[in-house]
């Protein structure tokens, strides 16, 4: 048996929705999928306004650019991160400030977030690492005190909450990812999320390659041109069209993924127990998404040998992000404050185990028997998952309304949406 890190995990109307994409004859950005998408995003996250991308990496670079980074600025954000949330900062001449983690979430630790504060800083961007939020509230007030723009690095964090809201829906921006290995998918793909009104026109711009296209087609000027920098960030239809199909069954997407995390969870505690490895801390205000399943191991060495051990058995196990403090480019481009001592730690221990709302209980199962065997333990009684709450504060099963359903959307949102602040 081999079982890949992660496998496609389709719904059901994904080419059917191409399908239509192709036969309106409008397959390049800004149709009617991407409408959808848009509107889908508004609803679910409660933001201002969403643009879809064609990725996170996109998403990021627009928010970015709206933050008015410029050279000699600085951004906090975590080294324990992917490359896009620091690339972004440096293509616009600014220099990332690597703050720690936190040794629970390993998300970016607030309480270090002051102490990197210079007169050049300018915002901040925390990254909720495994679909786990970052102390959100914390985070608002320090960015309050000292003028800061959050930009929330959601790749990871689609259909995930923190306090009961959105994760992507605290920060003045945010940026979510479809990729491929994420739980709600388009291949490539990404969106903004503008939470602060006062971005919306801009970001419409940027969104358009620094062009007032959009207000042109709503008949708000004669003709469009040039007015600000700008790129093109839109994804086409077809894109829009396979992501539309996956929204519409993110709730679903999202509990298989979290019966089989909890599976892993409760096998896996044996584990915790006997000291031999640690499970992931989620607390009791977060509400993850089930987007990663992870061991830290005592030592590199047993990292080494737990991935070398899955291996041979055929599972696809693997480590994560090498810190970018410790990079050439990280080294090059940006600098660290106070010490990286949980972020050189975790990062040499973690083990990351498949996840993905295809693979079968059987396959757990069989990645869970591994695992114990290379500590010769045995799977303790199989639970039911099933009668765990797998909700973790996402809605129950409701339609997606169409654009035109704007009847029903308030009875939605009241309903079961945060309130806009």
């Amino acid at each position: 048996m081999t079982i890949p890190f992660t496998k496609l995990y389709t719904v059901g109307d994904e080419l059917e929705f191409i399908h239509q994409a192709i036969s309106n004859g409008f397959i390049h950005g800004d149709g009617h999928f991407t409408h959808r998408c848009h509107y889908w995003l508004e609803q679910i996250v409660g933001c201002e306004k969403a643009c879809l991308t064609n990725s996170c990496t996109a998403a990021l670079e627009m928010a970015v650019i709206l933050a008015e980074i410029e050279p000699g600025d600085e951004v906090i954000l975590p080294s324990y991160t992917f490359v896009s949330t620091a690339n972004a900062v440096v293509l616009r001449g600014g220099m990332p400030v690597f703050v720690d983690i936190r040794p629970d979430t390993l998300n970016l630790d607030e309480s270090k977030i002051e102490a990197a504060i210079t007169s050049r800083t300018k915002a901040v961007i925390p990254v909720h690492y495994a679909g786990v939020g970052c102390e959100m509230d914390a985070i608002m007030a320090i960015a309050h005190r000292h003028n800061l723009v959050v930009i929330e690095d959601g790749a990871q964090a689609v259909c995930a909450r923190y306090k009961g809201r959105p994760l992507g829906s605290y920060g003045h921006l945010a940026a979510y990812s479809f990729h491929a290995t994420k739980n709600v998918v388009s291949g490539e793909g990404g969106a903004l999320l503008i939470n602060d009104p006062k971005f919306s026109e801009r970001a419409e711009i940027i969104w358009e390659k620094g062009t007032n296209r959009k207000q042109f087609f709503r008949g708000e000027v004669d003709k469009y041109t040039w007015v600000d920098v700008g790129s093109s960030f839109l994804p086409s239809e077809l894109t829009a069209a396979f992501l539309l199909a996956q929204l519409q069954r993110a709730d679903s997407i999202t509990h298989k993924r979290l019966s089989l995390w909890r599976t892993y969870h409760t096998a896996f505690e044996l584990l915790e127990q006997q000291g031999l490895a640690g499970r992931p801390q989620i607390p009791n205000h977060c509400q993850h998404n089930a987007h990663i399943y992870y061991l830290m191991m005592r030592s590199p060495q047993e990292r080494t040998d737990l991935l070398q051990h899955l291996k041979a058995n055929g599972v696809q196990a693997t480590f994560h992000y090498v810190p970018l403090h410790s990079s050439p480019a990280g080294q090059k481009y940006g600098r660290i404050a106070g010490e990286m001592t949980v972020t050189d730690d975790i990062s040499q221990r973690i083990v990351r185990l498949p996840l993905s709302a295809s693979l079968s209980t059987e396959q757990v199962d069989f990645i869970i028997t591994s695992t114990l065997a290379r500590f010769d333990l045995q799977p303790p009684d199989k639970q039911d998952s099933d009668s765990i709450d797998l909700t973790l504060g996402l809605a129950q099963s409701r339609p997606v309304l169409a654009p035109d359903a704007a009847t029903n959307r308030e009875h939605l949102l009241s309903e079961w949406l945060p309130h806009k602040s």
